[in-house]
């Protein structure tokens, strides 16, 4: 459930949320309240706005998943981000708690991901295949704790579950993942993947933009990696 205190950034034209694992960015069949329609009623009531309130979802990141998750405040600003995103202007870096360290423990994993709606779930191939997209990401590797570790990927395409699919095909699922080969669940529900920063330049203004995402509060594991 969104909080005013998840808010990492806003202007007149942004504003970018530390989303809770388990939150909904955009609602779905499910019903379920989600982030999109929690931050207007929030924006409504804090500006006192008479009529509706626009905000526009730039991109989305999976319900298991936290961190950071930019919207756009005006269309303006919605219409040029939604381009900075088609040409990969926009970095987006995460942090993924690993059960094996990869080898090797930096580089670029190239795969051809295809979506199976039927088990929401996708599978990362190694060549093209029938209908399945190229999928790119880079990452190194940050630290180790005796069990896990922790990896830093930075997005270069935007796949169904790519980050999850590359990582577990890699031989490194992320902890907390069973779709995707994990030992066990964590207690939350959620996986140990987390929407580190985002950089990019400000649609309007022009001037360079980072935002970072605290990991989630409470988490002893995440503690240790962050403050490591």
């Amino acid at each position: 459930m969104f909080k005013p205190e998840d808010i990492l950034y806003e202007d007149n034209h942004l504003l970018v949320v530390n989303k809770h694992c388990g939150d909904l960015v955009q609602p779905d069949p499910s019903g379920e309240s989600a982030l999109e329609d929690q931050i207007k009623a929030y924006i409504k009531r804090r500006d006192a706005k008479p009529g509706a309130v626009f905000l526009g979802v730039v991109h989305r990141i999976d319900r298991p998943v936290s961190g950071a998750v930019l919207f756009a405040k005006t269309s303006k600003a919605l219409s040029r981000l939604n381009e900075m995103i088609r040409e990969g202007r926009i970095g987006k870096f995460y942090w993924a708690v690993t059960e094996r360290v990869p080898e090797p423990e930096e580089g670029e994993l190239r795969h051809y991901i295809l979506r199976d709606g039927k088990t929401n779930r996708s599978k990362a191939f190694a060549a093209p295949r029938g209908d399945a997209k190229e999928a790119r990401l880079r990452y190194r590797t940050l630290g180790a704790s005796t069990r896990y570790t922790l990896v830093e990927v930075e997005l270069l395409t935007g796949r169904h579950h790519q980050i999850r699919a590359q990582l577990a095909a890699a031989g490194c699922p992320i902890k907390g993942d069973l779709k995707y080969g994990a030992r066990r669940s964590n207690p939350d529900g959620g996986i140990s993947l987390h929407s580190r920063r985002m950089e990019f330049v400000h649609p309007v203004s022009r001037e360079p933009l980072t935002v970072t995402a605290p990991v989630p509060a409470g988490d002893n594991l995440w503690a240790y990696f962050q403050n490591a």
